[in-house]
């Protein structure tokens, strides 16, 4: 597994020895624009010229300020994103997102990290 070094960053990224990026958020995070971008950047970064389906912890975040949900918007190397989740505030905060926000690959929410790796795997 490749990771990402943690320094000064929120969410610890990771590629696992199925091609899958995974970008776990601590708990509680607020996550703001600035580190959605630095989240961004390191997507970009550690997929280079390949895009490839990522997963993206959620479980106990708290908050995601409307710029960071503008970042989450863009573009950037990920081929297709499960936003994993376990409460019904992870599900609201998921489906204000994908119901607010034109995103820019095919995204969906899950409860089960089993599903989510099954959908993303399509895509491996």
């Amino acid at each position: 597994m490749t990771h990402q070094p943690a320094e000064h960053v929120k969410g610890d990224l990771s590629l696992d020895e199925g091609g899958i990026l995974q970008l776990r958020w601590p708990r509680g995070a607020s996550i703001s624009e600035a580190d959605a971008e630095s989240a961004m950047g390191r997507v970009n970064e550690m997929c280079g010229s390949t895009r490839r389906p990522m997963l993206v912890d959620m479980a106990t975040t708290e908050k995601v300020s409307r710029g960071a949900r503008a970042v989450f918007g863009r573009p950037c190397q990920a081929s297709r994103i499960a936003l994993l989740g376990s409460s019904p505030v992870d599900k609201v905060m998921a489906n204000f997102a994908l119901g607010v926000s034109r995103l820019p690959c095919p995204t969906r929410f899950f409860t089960s990290r089993t599903e989510a790796m099954a959908w993303l795997a399509r895509d491996a």
